[in-house]
């Protein structure tokens, strides 16, 4: 069943999480190096892995003996310390030299990281599952224009805009973990 309310609160998280606009700086730095992104492809191949994730996580976790809300919990202190990362401007996760951009790194890790699957997997046990599914393709909408303009949203933005975008992500983010702790550890307990 398709709930507004659940697809705009869906889309609102993973537009923090995914945090596109906060990523420019690396897009653009690493559209530098290679030359070109393929967005398309990029923006595809996100999708795809979130969508199968939206599905499949749940199996692979029943298969490891893993209930949606201790993955939810899990996930809520995943989230907080990315969060903490954009707030305070540290780096907790270090990451590979990117071989090829467009899958790697701008599909996966940067728009379908592990900061992303945790948090649809954390909505499954919240949110319809069709309301998910929407939220996903409406951020993959956003993320498709963002990586076509980002040259010209750094422009714009400068790189303080940025830094105080990601920052104001990283608050929301921090919101966010403790709200999914709050409710899915009583849950458990």
């Amino acid at each position: 069943m398709i709930d507004f309310k659940e697809v705009f609160t869906a889309s609102m998280i993973l537009f923090a999480v995914i945090n596109i606009i906060g990523s420019t700086p690396v897009v653009v730095s690493i559209k530098e190096k290679v030359g070109k992104i393929e967005s398309e492809k990029a923006t595809l191949v996100a999708m795809i892995i979130m969508i199968g994730f939206l599905f499949v996580g749940e199996e692979i976790l029943n298969l490891v003996g893993i209930d949606i809300n201790s993955f939810a919990v899990a996930g809520a202190i995943v989230i907080f310390f990315i969060a903490l990362e954009m707030v305070l401007g540290v780096t907790m996760f270090q990451g590979e030299e990117p071989e090829t951009a467009s899958i790697v790194p701008i599909a996966f890790p940067i728009i379908a990281g592990a900061g992303t699957l945790t948090t649809l997997l954390s909505l499954r046990a919240e949110y319809h599952l069709v309301n998910i599914i929407l939220a996903i393709m409406i951020n993959s909408l956003f993320v498709y224009i963002i990586l076509k303009s980002a040259n010209r949203i750094e422009r714009i933005l400068g790189k303080n805009g940025i830094g105080i975008i990601k920052k104001v992500f990283g608050i929301i983010l921090l919101s966010i973990s403790v709200k999914l702790f709050s409710s899915n550890i009583s849950l458990i307990l």
